[in-house]
C-alpha cells in the first residue's frame, strides 16, 4: 500500500483544481524578493508526483512549487 495521497497541513486531501490558502508568509527564492503573505488564496493548484508538493500560479510568480505543509484547503 502506497501513501501517495496529497494532503494539506490539516490533513485534508487535495486534488487538481482545488484552492488553497497560505498559512505562513513565504519568501519566494529567485523572484527578486517577492514574499507571499499568510492568507493569500492560491486557486487552481496542480498536483506533482510528490505528495509533499503542489504546483501553482500566484500573482507575479508562475510555475511556483509549494510545500503542502504551508497550505490549507480553502
Amino acid at each position: 500500500m502506497s501513501d501517495d495521497v496529497t494532503k494539506d497541513s490539516n490533513g485534508n486531501i487535495l486534488s487538481d483544481g482545488d484552492s488553497v490558502t497560505l498559512i505562513k508568509d513565504l519568501k519566494v527564492k529567485g523572484s527578486g524578493g517577492v514574499t507571499l503573505k499568510r492568507g493569500t488564496m492560491v486557486k487552481n493548484i496542480r498536483l506533482t508526483g510528490d505528495p509533499d508538493e503542489i504546483e501553482a500560479n500566484v500573482e507575479k510568480v508562475r510555475g511556483l512549487v509549494l510545500r503542502t505543509e504551508f497550505v490549507k484547503k480553502a
